[in-house]
């Protein structure tokens, strides 16, 4: 049986279904009209700057006691594992401009160097006998 809004009396709990969606649609319209007003973003941009604010100090202990927890089980930090790829990424970088020296250095050798190659059957050849 599909739902509609027209009162069916053999169903004691339509009143109810129908006033719990009005009130839910009433509640969703509230909340996304105070959701989207400038005194909520102000709100919640100060709370969350409170926030950060009091939870720097933690933070930086946890950070102090992960490396050395880190330290003791001879595992990388984070700070080594950034040092690490970026020398790894250092690295790549001078390949690859060595690559390009290289290709560019066997350029002129390459088309000195290139055979004069025999046509296949059918192909006219450059070659006058």
């Amino acid at each position: 049986m599909s739902e509609t809004n027209t009162f069916n009396p053999l169903d004691p709990m339509g009143v109810f279904k129908t006033m719990r969606d009005a009130n839910t649609d009433a509640w969703a319209k509230a909340m996304v009209q105070l959701v989207n007003s400038d005194p909520y973003a102000q709100a919640t941009g100060t709370m969350l700057d409170a926030w950060l604010t009091t939870s720097a100090p933690f933070r930086k202990a946890l950070e102090t006691v992960m490396t050395q927890v880190l330290a003791k089980l001879n595992m990388p930090t984070r700070a080594d594992v950034t040092s690490l790829a970026e020398r790894l990424t250092n690295i790549e970088m001078r390949l690859d401009d060595l690559d390009a020296k290289l290709e560019e250095s066997r350029r002129p050798a390459r088309k000195a160097a290139a055979p004069k190659t025999k046509p296949s059957p059918g192909e006219p050849s450059n070659e006058h006998n």
